[in-house]
């Protein structure tokens, strides 16, 4: 982002745009010239306030998730000082937070939508629905809300939520070390890291004596996973050997003086103790805590689950009606899995039976250990390299991803799932990223590693960022969870059209085996919290039902209960993406492309799912039109 981009900065911008908007509507209201057809000067400076309006809201966001601003690579010139800062966790930190979105919320919903492009039209929605519903995550009694991101968490620190996970990957993977300034931004963050912890001891605390505590098998992971941050940040470990291995090789050995030194204090002298309260927090949790695995059974839950269900969803669907969704799309999926397995020979059982059978058969398993993760990788830059060959048979718009495939921290393998991905930075010089769960090799077959890859990669989270990426930069920090999950199983599908299995039939059945436990995850979420289901019948129901394999499922159903209602996103995005392309086609006849659908979909970003219908809405219209 150029240093020059806007002559006002965003509190000016805000501020003007806040006259300018009363300006307007008070014409509107008096039936003033602005209340009609527009002059075309007022009407430009109408697109050009609202454009303003779009990036004062975007950097008013990042002041209070300055990550954020390293990761889309917009922390430079008069924002260079977010490089040094972090996320304020304590709950003054997120009160203060959550005013600004309240106030600039308000600024978005007032700004009048006539004469305005559409792509700008859509982003000012985009804001609005993104906002509110954030809005009424930060007023439920504990949690850690997202904003216009994927991840609902009840319990702010627990076996995958939390920032004694989240630094050390930030710090190492995305933080940059490439000059004396960005030394001096790391120490900083470095400082500040005991705050963070602190900020959320703080709301542990408050949400054990409101009577909120997790499920005792998360915390026995959480326990265990500090466990090992603790030894190894006593040795200073990875947030120092980061910092002195990337000043060397990017600068030389004459630029690490005693910042390193300086590094290890920090860690060892303020990091360690702050981590160590919340391993006290957390003993104190276990000492209290039960094993159901649910919201239901938790003060509030019922009313939290209701909200992450809109959050994961941007639906109001009921969890009955999203339970009973999900069990109608798996029985579809086994019907179009069943002739297959059939005609490779198996016929008995269940179709998940069947393909618990599949999962045994050593033809389609990685060796173990070290010699099976160099399969992987191998395996997976092979089906990179053919998606990226198809994709002028999918879309009329290109983008080139910066992509890096990575494993994921050893710290956090125990309670990851098998992989996820995501985009790189705005200017391209943080790639997007497919992180893969090596901890065993036996989490992944040969006949579902490239459905999975496609869905993280190309043409899923990295693909879809880019285009992301190119719109205005509150429209790149916004990511609603039914999209972007919804998008990258419409990539799985578009990669089977393309012809990806098209000599690899058991292939197609890992595909449809992955919807298939899209849908599965539908049922059992909201068994989970609102059904009453234990995790051993969470669990059960993936294996008994579509042959997965319990090594991964054991983990996913743990996620599930940490991050209430987000794995219902997936499946139910991807069909509406699919419902929408269905009505393009029946409303367009001859004149469809499904080439053009896709533009539409994707270069409209990411969004909720009703403003993405009005994407395609768009997209008709203007293709009747011609």
């Amino acid at each position: 982002m150029s240093d020059n981009t806007y002559s006002i900065t965003r509190r000016q911008a805000l501020a003007g745009l806040s006259a300018t908007t009363a300006l307007s509507l008070s014409g509107c209201a008096t039936g003033s010239a602005l209340s009609g057809p527009r002059p075309e000067g007022v009407a430009q400076a109408m697109q050009i306030g609202a454009e303003r309006l779009l990036e004062g809201v975007g950097y008013s966001l990042l002041e209070h998730e300055p990550e954020r601003a390293t990761s889309l690579g917009v922390d430079t010139g008069r924002y260079a000082e977010l490089r040094g800062q972090l996320e304020d966790k304590s709950q003054a930190g997120q009160d203060a937070y959550a005013a600004q979105l309240k106030a600039d919320l308000a600024l978005v919903r007032a700004y009048p939508r006539d004469g305005l492009d559409a792509e700008t039209a859509t982003s000012l929605d985009v804001v609005e629905s993104g906002y509110d519903i954030a809005l009424a995550g930060f007023a439920l009694p504990y949690g850690d809300t997202p904003v216009g991101s994927w991840r609902t968490a009840p319990y702010v620190v627990i076996q995958n939520v939390g920032s004694y996970l989240d630094l050390p990957r930030f710090m190492d993977a995305t933080h940059p070390l490439n000059d004396s300034d960005d030394i001096y931004h790391y120490l900083n963050r470095l400082s500040q890291v005991p705050q963070v912890l602190e900020g959320e001891t703080e709301k542990m605390r408050a949400a054990r004596g409101m009577g909120l505590v997790p499920p005792d098998f998360l915390i026995d992971k959480a326990i265990a996973q500090i466990e090992t941050s603790l030894a190894d940040m006593r040795t200073g470990g990875a947030l120092v050997g980061s910092l002195t291995r990337r000043i060397i090789e990017n600068m030389g050995e004459d630029a690490l003086g005693e910042k390193g030194e300086y590094a290890y204090g920090i860690v060892t002298g303020d990091i360690v103790p702050a981590l160590e309260k919340q391993l006290e927090e957390l003993r104190k949790q276990r000492a209290v805590a039960a094993s159901d695995p649910g919201m239901r059974e938790r003060p509030h839950g019922e009313e939290w689950y209701a909200w992450a269900l809109r959050s994961s969803t941007t639906t109001n669907l009921s969890a009955d009606d999203i339970h009973q969704q999900g069990l109608a799309e798996l029985e579809e999926l086994h019907g179009r899995m069943d002739p297959i397995l059939r005609e490779i020979g198996y016929t008995k059982g269940s179709v998940g039976e069947r393909m618990q059978g599949l999962s045994q058969d050593p033809r389609y398993k990685f060796a173990e250990g070290d010699e099976g993760r160099k399969e992987i990788f191998a395996f997976i830059e092979e089906r990179i390299e053919w998606i990226k060959a198809q994709m002028p048979r999918a879309f009329n718009t290109l983008v080139d991803p910066n992509l890096e495939v990575r494993r994921l921290p050893l710290a956090e393998e125990p309670g990851a799932p098998g992989a996820y991905g995501g985009a790189g930075s705005k200017d391209g010089t943080i790639p997007g990223r497919f992180w893969i769960n090596l901890r065993t090799t036996d989490l992944h077959r040969k006949y579902d590693l490239a459905d999975l890859t496609f869905h993280e990669a190309i043409p899923g989270h990295v693909w879809e960022g880019e285009y992301s990426n190119r719109l205005p930069l509150i429209r790149s920090i916004l990511a609603f969870n039914p999209f972007s999950e919804g998008w990258a199983l419409y990539g799985e599908q578009l990669a089977d059209e393309l012809g990806a299995y098209d000599d690899f039939k058991v292939g197609r059945l890992g595909y449809l085996q992955s919807l298939a436990f899209r849908a599965c995850r539908m049922v059992v979420d909201t068994g989970l919290h609102s059904k009453g289901w234990s995790r051993e019948r969470a669990r059960n129901f993936f294996v008994e039902r579509n042959g997965s394999k319990y090594e991964e499922v054991a983990s996913e159903v743990d996620r599930y209960c940490s991050w209430p209602g987000q794995a219902t996103g997936y499946k139910l995005g991807h069909s509406e993406i699919v419902r929408q392309r269905s009505r393009a086609e029946a409303a367009l006849g001859d004149a469809y492309d499904m080439k053009a659908f896709n533009d539409a979909v994707i270069l409209g970003g990411n969004a909720p799912l009703d403003v993405m219908a009005r994407n395609v809405e768009r997209y008709i219209d203007s293709t009747r039109a011609r």
